[in-house]
Formats: C-alpha cells, structure tokens, sequence
C-alpha cells in the first residue's frame, strides 16, 4: 500500500471530536482508508495493548495533540514511553497552541505539525504533509466512496468544517457552556454518530431520570459540534402546546415570520424553511408527549435533539436510553469538583448517591461549603430528604428531591393512583432491579395497590406512567426505581402508609421461590431476591418476620455456596443478633444462622473466630437435638474443618472419623452427608502426609458423588480437585494435571472465573505445571490468580497468601530470587500475624525464605531459619511426615552448600530411609533425595558408593522439593 492510501487511525480526546471528523474527512479525501476512534484512556488502562490492537489495524496513528490530549491522570510515564517506542508511525498534529509544560517531556522535543491558527485550505495542506512527508504525492489519487467529495451540494454540508474556522453559529440561542461538564464520552459519540447517520433530518430522542444530565448532554454537544452548524436553536418543550410559539421565536429570528400570520402559520413556514435549509439543530429540551410533538417535528437536512423522561418513543426519534455516570465518570467529577478528596472516599460516596449526575453534584456543593464526608455521609442516611433538598447547581432548575417530589405529585394529580401507589411500594424494596413476577405472584396480598387483584393489565397500567415521568426504569420483566428517588419517597409517605407498604413488602419477599441455594442454575435467582433482602431499610426490617426467616437463613447459605462470604458474615451476624435476642439462643432457626454464620467467618479465613463460634454451636446442638442429630452431625463436621484450618491435625481427624462413623449409621453409605465427612476425612489424611489412604477414599467418593450427585455438581468438582492433588503429591504430576485442567474448565463454567473454588483449581493447576517445569505458563496462572484472589478475599485471607507464596516460589524457579525473597518474607510476616507461628502454613513460608536465601547465597540465615522450622515441624507433624521430609532435605543442602559435607550426608541418609518407609523408592522426591546424597557422598570423595546408590554416574541434583499447598 503507498503513501497515498495508507491505513491510518485517529486518535483524540473525547472533547476534541469536531477536529478529528474533520482530519478524518481530509484524509478520506486524499485517498486513505481512516478508522475514526476516540482513546479515553485513563491512567491504570493498558496503553501499550491499545496502542498495539491500533497499529495492527493501521500503519500509523495521527494524534491530535490539545490539552485535553495531555489532561491530568490519562498517561503515565511508561505509556508515553511506550508511544515514543513507536513514534515512527506516530504523526503528531496539534490542534491547539500549547506550551512546553503541557507536553510530556518525553514528546516534547518531537516534531509536529501545527494545524491551529491556519485557514482551511493551509490546514488541510499541513495535515497532508504531515501523513505524506514534504513530498505529497504526484498522481491523482481515488477517494474511497462512491463519489467525489465535490460531487454535490449534499457531500459539501456533510463536510466537517475546520473547528477554528468559525465562531458560534450565526443564529444562536443556547445557554453558556457548562465549565464542570465531564465523562459521557461515549454516549456523546453515539450520539454524534446517530445524527450523521442519515442525509434527511435525522431526529435523535435522549431520554432518562431526571437528574441524570439530558440536558447537560444536549448542551455539550450544542457547543462542541457549534462549528459545524449554521443555526442552532434551543426550545423548551415541556408544555407541547408552546412549541408553536417557541417556533415562531426562531421564525423571528430568521426574517420569516409574518407579523399578522399567527403562532401556528409561521411555525409551518418555519418547517417549510428547514425542509431546504442546511447545517441546522433543533434541541427540543424536556418533551414529554411524543404524540403532540410528532407533527411539529422539522424535515430537511439537519438534526433533532430531544430530551425526554418518557422512553416511549418509538416510530418518532431514535431512542437512546441514558444511564446513570459510569463509576469512572463519577470519580474524576468528584475529585475535579472537590480537590483533595481521595478515590476511595469518591468511590463510597459515587456507590452512595447511586452514580446520578445531578445528586453528585448537588453532593459537591455541600462538600465544598465546609461538611466534611464522613457528615454528608451519615446524614445521606438519617436525613435524605433534607440533604437533598440543598442545591446550588445552578445548570438544574431544582434540587433532586423537589424534582422527585413533583413528579410523584403529577402521577396523583393526573389520575395514576395504581402507578403511585406501585412507585411507594417499590421504594421501599431495594434499588435493585424488582422482577414484575414477583409482584404478579403477591399481588392478592398487596394491601396498599388499589383496584381489583385478579385485574390482568393492572401492572402493566401502572408501570406506564412510573416510565414516562422518569420515576422508573422499565425493562422487559424488571422495573427499576433509583436508590435517591427512594430514599425522598420514603419521607415523603405517612407513619400509617409505612406500617402498611412494610406488611406489603414482606408479602412480595415471601412469595418469592428461588429455588435451590446450593444450585448455580438458580443462583441468578437468589442474587436477586438477596439484593432486596440485605437492602439496610429492607433487613432492619424483615428479620423480626417469621415467614422470611427460612428465607433469610437460605439467602446467607447462598452468599456462602456462591463465593459471597463476607456478604454472608455481614448478614449472617445481623440476623443472628436479632434472632438470638427475640427468639433465644437455642431456637433452630438461631442455630442455623449460627452454622453459616461460623460457615462464613472459616471462609474469610478467620479461624479462631470460627472455631469460637462452631463450638458453642455444637454443644447447644448437641444438648437441643442429641448427638446424632443431623444438624448437630453438620456442626461437628465443621468444627472438625476448622480445627484442620488452624493446624490441630489430630483433633480434626478425631472428630472426622466419629462424625463419619454416626453419618453412615443414621444416613447410610452414599447420602451426601456421609460423602462430605468422607472427603473431609481423606482431606485431613493427606495433610498428615497419609497419601495412600487419602487416595483411596478420594477415589471412592469421587465415584459415588458422580453418581448420586452428578459430574458437575459443585461436590463431584471438590472431590475430583482433591483427587488431583494426591495424586500429585503421589508424584503423578501428569494425571493431577489431566484432572486439574478438566476441572477447572468445569468450574468455570459452573461458578464463573471469580468463586474460591475456581481460583483454588486454577492456583492448584498452576502449581502442577511448576513442578513440570512449565514455568511461564505457571507464572502467567499465578499472577492471574493473585489478582483475583486480593481483589475477592483480601490481601491478608490465607488463600491469598497461599496464591502469593507459590506466585514467589515460581518466580524462585524463573531465577527471580530478589521478587521471591521479598514476596516471601512478605508472605511470612501476614501468616505469622493471621495464622500464628506454628502453623503448618507458616511453617511453609519459613522453609520457603531460607530457601530462597540459601539461593541468594546468605547460607548462615538459610540454615537457621531451616534448622528451626525443621524443629517445629517435628513436633508438630513427626518425624516421618512428608513435610518435616521436605525440612530436612532442604536443610542438608545447605549444609553441603557451605562445605559441611559430613553432616549434610548423614541427615541426607535418614531423610531418604525415612522418604522409601512413607512414599515409596519410586516417587519423585525420594528419587531427588537419593541424587542429593549421591551428590554429598561424591564431595566427599566416596565415588563408588555414590554410583552404587544410583546406579549410575553421579551428578549434582536439585536438592529442594516442594508440593503445592491447598
């Protein structure tokens, strides 16, 4: 492809969108192929994958260089190095006057082509050699579309102008420009995109909330795109019957009107006129009644912009629904309103006011008369209606709770009574999407909604005007009503109003079935339900209902069967504090929520507090409901994970192998009970380094789950990882990896990338292919997984440190000592504060350090900290337990390593008497032993009985094994 029809991108800031039309259109003209895109990039996005999906689909990027190009917090110092890195198919234009401090130093000296300042045509002319080089090209050149660019009077008014060519329109109305306007790139190019995408008037219908920034949207865009029209007129279009007035205004200002003609006659020669006019906009600003502005919309070649709370209009105007700011959006127009706030403090307050334009700003003016967040905050809560009464945003005729207050007026005073009474009742459900279903299901019960129950069409007439006052969002089979426009409502309604929606409200919550909490098919079912249930209006209020406690006590084992723990804590504890004090401490619904509650607290890998909370569980249990009891066998068994948790093997093995015992005699061999203490039990074996046994009860729970339960049930899942895992510390890293990689594409699918089970098969599967030497690709699943981990449980929950620990080991094995030695004694000091100091896991850790020490050569720290964890493991473990193996392996290499070969050989010599006696001379790692003691025998000159340990000549051989952790 030549100079003269190259592939080429352009990239701009969002505001900059007039100037990149027009450089496109240049270029299009000149014969190349241009794919217009606006870069939004912000600092944490990866430049250099963006860059890169840029340059594979053009030769070159032209950028245009403005100061929104160069806003604060878009680039970093590596992004712009990695642009310099391909600036030779970089061609910077600047489209405005900057000086050197807007520019980052590393483009600074590059040269560019400045196109601000210049008419059109030296414009034009510099942008091209700019692309071309000085040398522009000789031959004719073919553009692109299917005519001309001069072929017609049409291509010339679609022609984007030069942004500096021109000042406003020459009939012009709107207001000022709004100066704090930011974020909604991206509806404001769909909206651009949508008006140039027909050659007749082409009639765009922005419509959402109020307070949501329509008009602010319309305003923008009036002033950005001011340039490339030639009138651009403004008209409110609440009152419908005055848009003939409105017109006639504009008619006025064109030197069309006739005096003596009337509203109405001149607003049709003002149709007339646009029918041949070019380059107009029309922004018919709050229209509500599609029906009466439908005849008195303009033809012609230009543009209608119509801001509407009323979604329904179809068959008049391209509809485009307008949502709240994206969360981004939210944060950099609290931190530009209010300097010094931090993200996070932007980010609570964005989650609290439910991302709406209108309440952030009103937010931002409080906040910057002196009330401090934490304040705004608390009364956001306590005194909603108040707060929000405040407003000094001088671009929205009213603050939030005038607005909402208005609008639930309207509905009553215009006859809506089943949609008021139904707006009331949805506020007090939860900002969450409300299923129409669940509403059909309770509506017998529903006190407070007027007219007959058995009517059909009743929610459908009532969802209607919710819809076009801009009161509720209606989908297909939801309705959505924000948590603001609840929150006034909720002030708004009488004391005996409030008794009554509450009765309401738990009536709709109980009719709801969501099915099976521990089945991932109707787990979107019980999110649903469960967002409303924890809703703090909702849960202060529902817990005292007896037909919600089953319900309520469902939705916390749930949160705990979908990875959701802390959810589940959260409402876990609520609901245990108000049943313990109304119902009894010994009540059956106390102790189930007592279970999950201490279910949940072992998931966030708070052990003590589980293990306090499962044991007072276990003996109300066992004194309400007998030692055999089911309920009671189910605490015991998690009394017993706890305490395998926190390192207490034998006590959990106890208490294992008696639950098992009582679970088949009371349930029978293949109940689901009896397969979860047997893959307990086989889980505890294989921590005490018991392998053999482990496997063969693994492997004959896992038959008996695929066939009681089913391939991909979340059980059958478990018992297949586990499997894997002794297999692998069997040393059969090919079949552990077979399995792991099956089920982990299982999980996947079932639970999604996120849930604990997933991330523990992919760090398992990760694991695997270290010990196969598959570095990178473990590395990569590593990283992966940390990720997750730390951003689903936490940096200091002991999967996470799990995940960083083999993440530092696999670096270890890259060469990486430095990373490793940092990540671990990272790793070490969070598990010696979470865990204590002789847990098995922080042992792990310890062992890990003076490993990678010894690597770094700094043997003296190695063998101190080996020699004390060997000495802990031992009495911890025993002697012969495969871990406390792997400690004292480890430890003579570093005693070779500096030269006392003696001893090395001697504690090598037992470590490999004891590894034969537990796994075998086969395993891998009794293998890696024999070669290490060879290796200390040959430094001590005794050569042939080296070779005759081995069988062949000796080598040096890699002295450290490890297995992964689960």
């Amino acid at each position: 492809m030549t100079d003269a029809t190259q592939r080429l991108f352009v990239s701009y800031a969002g505001p900059d969108r007039p100037w990149a039309e027009w450089v496109s259109w240049q270029l299009k003209r000149a014969g190349h192929q241009v794919e217009l895109d606006r870069w939004d990039w912000r600092t944490g996005d990866d430049f250099v994958q963006k860059m890169n999906l840029a340059l594979d689909r053009a030769e070159a990027v032209v950028a245009l260089f403005s100061k929104n190009y160069f806003a604060a917090g878009r680039w970093t110092h590596e992004e712009w190095s990695a642009i310099v890195a391909v600036r030779g198919r970089l061609v910077p234009v600047a489209i405005e006057a900057l000086i050197e401090d807007d520019i980052p130093p590393l483009l600074a000296g590059r040269l560019r082509r400045d196109l601000h300042g210049l008419d059109e045509t030296g414009a034009a002319a510099a942008l091209l050699e700019a692309v071309h080089g000085p040398n522009l090209p000789t031959g004719p050149v073919v553009f692109p579309g299917a005519a001309s660019a001069d072929s017609d009077s049409e291509s010339d008014s679609q022609r984007p102008r030069l942004p500096s060519s021109v000042g406003l329109p020459e009939v012009w109305n709107v207001r000022r420009r709004n100066p704090d306007f930011s974020g909604r790139e991206a509806e404001m190019v769909r909206l651009r995109t949508g008006l140039l995408s027909g050659r007749q008037a082409v009639v765009q219908a922005l419509h959402g909330m109020g307070g949501i920034g329509k008009t602010q949207i319309a305003l923008e865009y009036a002033h950005r795109f001011a340039s490339q029209y030639d009138l651009v007129w403004w008209v409110d279009a609440e009152q419908a019957d005055q848009l003939p007035v409105r017109y006639t205004e504009l008619a006025d200002r064109l030197g069309i009107a006739k005096a003596n003609a009337g509203t109405e006659a001149n607003a049709h020669a003002l149709l007339e006129h646009l029918r041949t006019r070019r380059r107009w906009l029309l922004i018919l600003d709050n229209a509500e009644q599609p029906d009466q502005i439908e005849p008195l919309l303009p033809e012609g070649p230009g543009h209608v912009l119509i801001t509407s709370r009323n979604p329904d209009w179809h068959g008049v105007a391209h509809q485009s629904g307008l949502d709240m700011f994206a969360r981004t959006d939210s944060l950099a127009y609290l931190q530009g309103r209010i300097p010094g706030i931090a993200s996070e403090q932007a980010d609570l307050l964005s989650q609290d006011l439910g991302d709406l334009p209108l309440a952030l700003a009103q937010a931002a003016g409080v906040l910057r008369s002196g009330m401090t967040l934490d304040r705004y905050r608390q009364l956001l809560t306590t005194h909603t209606g108040r707060l929000l009464q405040e407003s000094d945003v001088r671009d929205y005729p009213a603050p939030l709770a005038a607005t909402v207050n208005i609008a639930a007026t309207r509905l009553t005073d215009e006859g809506h009574p089943d949609a008021a009474a139904l707006l009331n009742l949805g506020a007090f459900l939860g900002p969450e999407p409300i299923p129409t279903a669940w509403l059909e299901t309770a509506r017998p019960r529903l006190a407070t909604i007027p007219g007959a129950p058995d009517d059909p069409m009743w929610l459908r007439n009532a969802l209607q005007p919710l819809g076009r006052y801009g009161l509720a969002r209606t989908d297909f089979d939801t309705f959505q009503i924000h948590r603001l426009t609840q929150a006034v409502l909720r002030t708004l309604a009488s004391p005996n109003l409030v008794v009554a929606i509450r009765d309401d409200v738990t009536a709709v919550l109980a009719a709801v079935d969501p099915g099976d909490p521990e089945f991932p098919g109707d787990w979107p079912a019980w999110s649903s339900l469960t967002a409303h249930l924890t809703t703090p209006h909702i849960a202060t209020t529902v817990t005292g209902r007896s037909e919600l406690r089953r319900t309520l006590s469902n939705a916390v084992y749930f949160l705990l069967c979908s990875g959701q723990p802390r959810a589940a804590d959260d409402l876990g504890m609520a609901l245990h504090q108000a049943w313990s004090t109304d119902l009894g401490p010994d009540h059956p619904d106390t102790l189930t929520c007592a279970q999950y509650l201490g279910h949940a607290s072992a998931a966030l890998g708070e052990y003590v507090m589980a293990r306090s909370l499962i044991e007072d569980t276990v003996a109300r249990r066992r004194r309400v409901l007998g030692e055999d009891h089911p309920d009671t066998l189910q605490s015991a068994n998690n009394l017993a994970n706890t305490l395998g948790d926190l390192g207490e093997y034998g006590e959990a093995r106890r208490m294992h192998e008696d639950v098992l015992v009582r679970r088949r005699r009371v349930l029978g061999e293949d109940h689901p009970d009896v397969l979860q203490s047997a893959n307990n039990l086989a889980g505890l074996l294989n921590d005490l380094g018991e392998y053999g046994e482990a496997r063969r009860m693994h492997e004959d729970v896992l038959v008996r789950r695929r066939r009681v339960l089913g391939e991909d049930h979340l059980d059958t899942l478990v018992s297949a990882g586990n499997l894997a895992g002794v297999l692998g510390d069997l040393g059969e890293h090919g079949q552990a990896r077979r399995m792991q990689e099956d089920v982990l594409v299982r999980q996947r699918r079932v639970l999604g990338e996120d849930h604990p089970d997933t991330l523990t098969s992919a760090g398992n599967l990760a694991s695997t292919l270290r010990i196969l030497g598959k570095y990178g690709e473990a590395r990569r699943m590593q990283e992966d997984v940390l990720v997750r981990h730390r951003r689903v449980l936490g940096e200091d929950h002991p999967d996470t440190l799990t995940s960083t620990s083999n993440l530092a080991s696999t670096l270890s094995s890259l060469g990486e000592h430095g990373e490793a030695r940092r990540m671990h004694e990272d790793v070490l000091v969070r598990r010696r504060r979470v865990l204590g100091e002789d847990h098995p896991d922080t042992l792990t850790s310890a062992g890990n350090l003076g490993g990678v020490l010894g690597d770094l050569g700094e043997y003296g720290e190695a063998r101190r900290m080996q020699e004390d964890v060997l000495v802990r493991r031992r009495r911890l473990l025993g002697e012969d337990h495969p871990d406390v193996l792997q400690s004292a392996n480890n430890l003579a290499g570093t005693l070779h390593d500096i030269g006392q070969y003696a001893e090395a050989v001697e504690l090598w010599r037992d470590t490999r008497a004891r590894i034969v006696r537990v796994l075998g001379a086969k395993h891998p790692d009794t293998v890696r032993v024999t070669g290490n003691l060879a290796s200390g025998l040959t430094a001590m000159g005794r050569v042939h009985e080296a070779q005759q340990l081995t069988g062949r000549k000796s080598t040096k051989g890699k002295r450290r094994f490890g297995r992964k952790r689960r």
